[in-house]
């Protein structure tokens, strides 16, 4: 049973950072991706970032390109997002998942959903 436990959310303000950790479990991830999306109230599951298991090859979406890192620790099956210069329009559910063999923005594509963590970027 794969697992995805998703953990770092919280309250900042405007140009502060936050970590965000994903925990996984219930497999082995070579040869998957972990990705990143968030969803704010009303809005579509937007694609944040995703980076492959075993490679490390990574892929951002251009409304964070430059101000967020992802990466993953293989010893401890987690993957991060390293958010910086946020902004009130980063305000959102954050979400990560698998997909098998594809590295892209397709949410469709992605099989497993932790249940999300929520950030929240004051004025």
């Amino acid at each position: 049973q794969v697992q995805l436990v998703e953990s770092g959310g919280g309250l900042v303000q405007t140009g502060g950072s936050l970590r965000l950790s994903c925990a996984a479990s219930g497999r082995t991830f070579v040869g998957y991706t972990m990705g990143w999306f968030r969803q704010a109230p009303g809005k579509e599951r937007e694609f944040v970032a995703a980076i492959t298991w075993a490679g490390g090859t990574t892929y951002y979406g251009d409304s964070v390109k430059g101000r967020c890192t992802i990466s993953r620790d293989l010893a401890k099956n987690t993957v991060y997002l390293q958010m910086n210069s946020l902004i009130p329009v980063d305000t959102a559910t954050y979400y990560c998942a698998t997909a098998r063999g594809y590295l892209g923005t397709d949410r469709y594509r992605y099989d497993y959903w932790g249940q999300g963590t929520q950030v929240t970027v004051s004025s």
